[in-house]
């Protein structure tokens, strides 16, 4: 058997999530019907975590174990021609079989993307949270470096969160603004990014966060509210649940996968 990490890049519009749902049409779901038609075998992805339904990512990592001896470099072209045009498959190792995606990743960073300009960008509407009226960014941002450390993150999940735990860790948090299709002479703010990288996520977590942000943003709430907010370990003590389309899994970071099992040299397309 071999054991297989692969990345995927895709736009979650329309599909329910990544993980398998009763519904069926997650991201998990087109690939594993992709393989099964690639190598005629019934497998099961392991991913580095999960993402709600219209949530896009940059390099989702999974990996798999297959008894297909296709070589590594035909992977991912034979998988993406098998696979709808919003789902690609950008990068594949050779692991040792003790490696597991979700359990070796060691930091997550998800971005999430307001459309500060006066009006919406028609090529940017599945990426972009549009708002239209002004923010104050850096009362956006002063609330933003409150959230960084390790707390119980209870008021920043959902309540269908199931997790034992809800204490979580947050490295770091920043806002980076494209300005370049602001238009001259207006009222424009840009496109506002927001990056944070943490140890992990609860259910909707990022989303709440931001949902919270853009009140701070938009003066219904102070940036020393998120001190209170987050020792309160009460979803209703939080802002509403951001629309899922501005966000975005960025990055999940690990260390070399064969250093990590004690075993170098591990292969990569």
């Amino acid at each position: 058997m071999r054991n297989l990490f692969m990345k995927v890049t895709y736009d979650g519009t329309h599909y329910f999530g990544f993980q398998t749902q009763p519904e069926g049409n997650t991201v998990q779901d087109m690939l594993e019907q992709a393989i099964a038609h690639l190598t005629g075998e019934t497998v099961k992805i392991t991913a580095s975590g999960r993402t709600d339904a219209g949530v896009h990512a940059y390099g989702q990592p999974f990996n798999f174990e297959t008894a297909s001896q296709i070589p590594l470099e035909r992977w991912c072209l034979a998988l993406n021609a098998r696979l709808p045009e919003d789902i690609v498959v950008t990068e594949a190792y050779e692991v040792p079989l003790s490696f597991h995606s979700r359990r070796a990743a060691k930091r997550k960073t998800y971005r999430y993307t307001i459309n500060g300009n006066r009006f919406p960008d028609p090529f940017q509407l599945r990426y972009q949270f549009h708002h239209p009226v002004a923010l104050d960014v850096p009362a956006m941002e002063e609330g933003l470096k409150k959230l960084i450390g390790t707390y119980d993150y209870t008021s920043f999940a959902s309540r269908k969160s199931t997790k034992t735990s809800h204490v979580r860790t947050i490295f770091s948090a920043h806002m980076e603004i494209d300005r370049s299709m602001c238009r001259p002479d207006s009222s424009d703010q840009g496109v506002i990014h927001t990056y944070i990288t943490g140890s992990g996520f609860l259910q909707h977590m990022v989303r709440i966060i931001m949902g919270t942000l853009i009140q701070v943003g938009e003066g219904k709430r102070k940036p020393e509210d998120i001190t209170g907010i987050l020792a309160a370990c009460n979803r209703a003590a939080a802002g509403p649940t951001a629309m899922a389309k501005g966000l975005a899994l960025w990055n999940v970071s690990y260390e070399d996968p064969g250093e990590q099992a004690g075993v170098t040299g591990s292969k990569k397309l």
